[in-house]
């Protein structure tokens, strides 16, 4: 007679709402076994009986066959004795403290979407479609365990035949959380801004009206888009004069790939990204022939694209449209509206109709955005379909809350050597985006069953998130430097332990000498760092205003380079300044009044950006720079400007007094713009290979960590690889988070855990 054993496996993981339950059941069957699946906060246990080879067979297909949606994070196994059960069960949930992990957002799965435009099927062109391989998830679970009374699907009871299928393990809507259908799920309503219904079909009415160049906001998963046919010019031009949004691009949602390689030109990689589970906004390069209005995404070669991901959006767009604007429903600086009351209250003046369900939404999600770097994903927003997964650290630490900066404000929860990242909740700005914090740290720690033991924030003092940090009571605090953070969170991400060389490249970040750091070259790790270089240091004339207003960096670095004779240079746009701002702008520069010195790189691009004519105002953050790049990619010169490198107090400075000189006379004598950007983005190449072959030198380091928002420029970020590696260094950049300050709460718990772990 063959041996009896029996194992209990504990899978870790995002494997609760995602149909883990009703595969293990099915392979249990399949394989001959006996024994239960349950769910639990510490993720899904299974006790399963059979012979040795059986076993085998069973434990190796958990892994190989596991469902779509789950990503398993670690698996346990051990020999229990055998109780001859009889058949193999789900168990119901049982709720008790551990490890639990929170599925993100799905997009719509195959199976699904056949049966949406299936005439046959009793939820043919039912908005609210999904099962257990797809549908929402994050946004609307208001507890633990992931079971449907801890979702905002609560208050739809089953109907009869939707019961069944819950409650069959072999339907692929077994507990399924979401499920319903038009007998029993939620329902679309059409309204005006007033609020009074319109009459005939929520859906059919919605698409005329965008057919007519109306404006709609759109309830979706995570909260509103506003929007637009894309290839209605007046139409896009009314949504941005009512967002007042002048410039800034809108992200676009095509039908299908087909419709997407009609106005823009992706790469197989890109068409990956588009089609996947998490359906992001990809940047895309623009098609010449686009059809799509140039207000789109005017003054830019790529455009945000991405494709349906509820069943809302492919009712809407198939055989419609092309492209729809779909632009986060609020208004500049705000959160992304997500409650029905409030849309309608914000979205007034913006939007003519409002086309909304009665599912709430639980958690605002706004949509995660991608480039492509060197065939792998870079985040620029980590948010819709991402968050909140679980980022693995090189060593455990205490339970930590980390609150990120001011910039792309996101929250960070460990657990052990796990870091949960939530979702993009914007710039901590107003009391708005703050409030969004403080809502966003407290569902995480309840979902997570997280309690901090410390908290972790930025250093500097006037940040709204290091105020709601030391508002936190009875909980130490670890004040982690703006740069140090940066270069931790790649670090972390990469699973790097011990020390490398950071390259931390972005706009602003609180230096520990009261000045604005920017343009650094750190040595060190978790535990610490030292600033082994920088960018020359230059007047920021205006502070803030210096940002929203390019030229006057240009100013700063021309009277850096020039002194008081700048304005007798043969600069065509100086001609726009007239004789009592010079005087008030050199004022300022030789007297360094509200003119604080910053070695950033970023001011250093707008600053470039302006000497050449290319942009002296901006509308939006990173305008310039990401202008800057954009004409870079339309020459080839591998010219070099020429630069130096000193060493000031033990440390290098990066000069750029000689470019500047070199940029201004190539202005004079009309050289092409896209030329002098190119030898612009080769020169800061160049000058991180010398001063990162100073480093190794003095340190023996030769792996380098790139991070900073600077590093969402794809053409000077593979400047920068390509360099350093042939000089044969280790370079790491970002892939699981954003190398913007969106990953810096990572860096920050990073960062607090090592000083825990060392009882500092």
């Amino acid at each position: 007679m063959t041996d009896v054993r029996r194992i209990r496996i504990t899978i870790e993981g995002i494997v609760q709402g995602v149909g883990f339950r009703p595969f293990v059941f099915r392979l249990a069957e399949r394989h001959g076994m006996t024994g239960w699946v349950r769910n639990t906060t510490a993720g899904v246990i299974i006790e399963a009986e059979g012979d040795a080879g059986q076993l085998a067979a069973f434990a190796a297909g958990l892994e190989r066959e596991a469902p779509p949606l789950a990503v398993i994070a670690g698996v346990a196994t051990a020999e229990v004795p055998p109780v001859g059960d009889t058949a193999f069960t789900i168990l119901e949930s049982e709720g008790s403290s551990g490890t639990v992990r929170v599925p993100p957002d799905g997009d719509v799965c195959p199976d699904c979407l056949r049966e949406l435009f299936d005439p046959a099927d009793r939820r043919y062109r039912y908005p609210f479609i999904n099962c257990t391989n797809c549908g929402p998830r994050y946004s609307l679970i208001t507890g633990i365990p992931y079971d449907r009374p801890n979702t905002t699907m609560a208050s739809f009871p089953l109907c009869a035949a939707c019961r069944a299928e819950y409650e069959e393990p072999r339907d692929r809507r077994f507990h399924a959380q979401p499920v319903a259908c038009p007998a029993c799920g939620p329902r679309l309503s059409l309204v005006d801004m007033s609020g009074d219904g319109v009459p005939g079909d929520p859906l059919e009415m919605a698409i005329a009206l965008l057919e007519k160049g109306k404006i709609l906001a759109v309830k979706g998963i995570g909260g509103y888009h506003l929007a637009v046919d894309a290839l209605n010019d007046a139409a896009v031009r009314e949504l941005r004069s009512r967002k007042k949004r002048d410039e800034k691009p809108f992200a676009v949602m095509a039908p299908d790939l087909e419709a997407v390689r009609r106005f823009a030109l992706p790469d197989a990689v890109e068409e990956r990204l588009l089609a996947g589970p998490e359906h992001p906004i990809v940047l895309l390069r623009k098609r010449p022939d686009s059809p799509m209005a140039p207000l789109v995404a005017p003054t830019n070669g790529y455009v945000g694209t991405m494709l349906p991901y509820t069943p809302l959006h492919h009712l809407i767009l198939r055989d419609r449209f092309t492209a729809l604007v779909m632009t986060s429903g609020n208004l500049s600086d705000e959160p992304i509206a997500y409650r029905d009351d409030d849309a309608q209250e914000r979205l007034a003046g913006i939007a003519d109709y409002v086309l909304l369900h009665d599912r709430e939404i639980h958690t605002r999600t706004d949509d995660s955005v991608i480039r492509v770097f060197r065939g792998n994903p870079l985040f620029l927003r980590r948010s819709r379909g991402y968050a909140p997964r679980e980022v693995r650290l090189p060593v455990a630490a205490p339970n930590i809350l980390a609150v990120g900066a001011e910039l792309k404000g996101t929250v960070c929860l460990t657990r052990g050597d796990r870091a949960f990242m939530s979702q993009h909740i914007g710039d901590l700005k107003n009391a708005a985006t703050l409030a969004s914090l403080a809502e966003t740290a407290g569902h995480l720690q309840r979902l997570l069953e997280i309690t901090p033991e410390l908290v972790a924030h930025d250093l500097h003092p006037d940040y709204l998130s290091t105020a709601f940090a030391e508002e936190i009571a009875d909980l130490p605090k670890v004040a982690v430097q703006h740069h140090h953070a940066h270069l931790a969170s790649c670090m972390a991400e990469n699973v790097l332990d011990g020390e490398a060389i950071g390259v931390i490249f972005d706009g602003t970040g609180y230096g520990t000498d009261g000045t604005v750091w920017g343009g650094e070259f750190l040595v060190g790790g978790y535990g610490g760092y030292r600033r082994a270089g920088h960018f020359r240091q230059v007047p920021l004339p205006g502070g803030d205003a210096a940002v929203k207003e390019p030229f006057r960096m240009a100013l700063s670095h021309l009277h850096d380079a020039f002194g008081a004779g700048l304005f007798d240079l043969p600069l065509p746009w100086l001609a726009e300044i007239g004789p009592a701002e010079r005087k008030l702008f050199l004022q300022m520069l030789e007297r360094r009044i509200n003119s604080p010195l910053t070695s950033s790189c970023g001011r250093l691009f707008d600053a470039v950006a302006a000497l050449i004519g290319l942009r002296g105002r901006v509308s939006y953050e990173g305008q310039a720079a990401i202008e800057l790049e954009a004409l870079a990619e339309e020459s080839v010169t591998a010219d070099v400007y020429p630069f130096a490198v000193f060493r000031r107090n033990d440390s290098a400075e990066v000069d750029f007094r000689l470019m500047v000189r070199a940029l201004a006379e190539d202005v004079a004598t009309g050289r092409s713009r896209a030329e002098m950007a190119r030898a612009f983005h080769a020169t800061i190449a160049a000058a991180v290979a010398d001063v990162c072959g100073q480093l190794r030198e003095e340190t023996g380091l030769d792996r380098v960590v790139l991070s900073g928002g600077v590093f969402q420029n794809r053409l000077l970020s593979e400047g920068i690889c390509d360099i350093l590696s042939e000089n044969g260094f280790s370079v790491h950049t970002h892939r699981l988070v954003p190398p913007n300050d969106g990953g810096l709460a990572l860096g920050q718990a990073a960062v607090a855990g090592y000083a825990a772990r060392k009882g500092e």
